[in-house]
């Protein structure tokens, strides 16, 4: 078992992890979720002696990292792909651990058959894909065959088969009575792999549960009803009848009604007193996903802001004409422009100068506003938006 009580870690002025208690238990699959930055990879560096904690402590079966005996064969843990050195074999790399902790040769050809890559054990990892190197990680994690193991995403870079390996390898583990302690992003893979949830952001705990009771925590459920096509105006009429009656009703971009707020067979019976036909009426329940964005969106290091480029767009002065996509001033007076046949010289396919090119204030001659090779002569002023 994994306990961390009280755990801090600071650098410098930034604190990574905060007053983080928690209990990784055997027998399951635990996952560790948080947003970048929120100190998931320090928490786990701390449990395997990586790094010190500023305050608190953290053990496993009791112990710190450091005083376990033969810590290499009790913890496993892949927390880097890309520990590896470029120039030594797949099988001569796990061969220098296994030896380090007095693990018998054979065993390294047993975790390399486990993870698929007897066939290649004699090359250098330097040549490895990132899937490959996830592959050796976890058979240098499993090679003293430990009763603790970290995995820190395992699943980078690996394919759909490689994926549901990795998914399948957890829980066999767990179910041996192994402890399993797993950080990942991927919601979709931690739900269909995870038991309990410990979730953090900004380095402090968040969530400590099943991940079904995270789920419902964290979210609600809603019903999704939509009307019949051939009947204009049922949805409004619905949504009405189901407002009278305490609902919450909100119009889906693709013409569905989301309800919250009434059981299933009371919306049926709504439609059917106001003659509605429906063509769908279903349960939403909130994936881990949606749980989780609904619970960390406070916690967020970086976020994105809209595009900035919405600013520098002009808006169109005939919105409802096909052909008004380009503004009238844009075009030049003197009409298209025609190159010139190819015996005549000069660069024929350059086209006069759009106020685009205005802006660029290039030294090479569209600082006047034309291209290099253009005719001379009067050439549109810059505008306020190119500016």
């Amino acid at each position: 078992m994994i306990e961390a009580v009280g755990l801090t870690k600071r650098y410098g002025a930034k604190t990574a992890v905060d007053q983080l208690s928690f209990q990784v238990r055997p027998g399951a699959v635990t996952g560790f979720l948080g947003p970048n930055g929120s100190g998931k990879s320090t928490t786990m560096r701390m449990i395997v002696g990586l790094d010190r904690p500023t305050a608190g402590r953290v053990t496993i079966n009791g112990l710190p990292y450091g005083s376990l005996p033969n810590a290499q064969r009790l913890v496993g843990a892949l927390l880097d792909a890309k520990a590896l050195h470029g120039g030594r074999r797949a099988r001569n790399h796990l061969l220098a651990l296994a030896q380090l902790s007095g693990i018998p040769e054979r065993r390294v050809d047993e975790v390399l058959g486990v993870v698929g890559l007897q066939d290649v054990a004699e090359q250098r990892t330097k040549g490895f894909s990132l899937g490959m190197g996830q592959r050796l990680g976890i058979a240098a994690a499993l090679l003293g065959d430990p009763q603790v193991l970290l995995f820190d995403e395992p699943v980078n870079g690996l394919d759909p088969e490689g994926i549901l390996w990795v998914r399948n390898l957890m829980k066999q583990l767990a179910a041996e009575g192994r402890t399993v302690f797993v950080s990942s992003h991927l919601m979709s893979e931690m739900a269909l792999t995870a038991d309990h949830l410990i979730v953090i952001g900004r380095g402090r705990l968040l969530a400590d549960m099943g991940v079904q009771d995270f789920i419902s925590h964290n979210s609600s459920g809603f019903a999704r009803v939509r009307t019949a096509d051939t009947e204009p105006g049922a949805d409004g009429t619905l949504a009405a009848a189901l407002s009278r009656a305490g609902a919450r009703v909100l119009h889906e971009p693709d013409g569905a009604l989301r309800v919250t707020g009434l059981p299933l067979p009371r919306i049926s019976d709504l439609a059917h007193e106001a003659g509605v036909r429906l063509w769908e009426l279903s349960p939403h329940r909130a994936s881990l996903e949606e749980a989780y964005m609904r619970m960390t969106q406070s916690s967020l290091e970086f976020t994105s802001t809209d595009d900035p480029r919405a600013e520098l767009r002009t808006p169109d002065p005939h919105p409802a004409d096909p052909w008004a996509e380009a503004e009238p001033e844009r075009i030049p007076s003197e009409g298209w422009y025609a190159p010139p046949p190819p015996d005549a010289g000069g660069a024929p396919f350059l086209m006069p100068a759009q106020p685009a090119d205005l802006a660029t204030g290039c030294a090479d001659g569209r600082e006047s506003g034309r291209r290099p090779g253009s005719p001379a002569g009067p050439q549109p002023q810059k505008t306020e938006e190119a500016r």
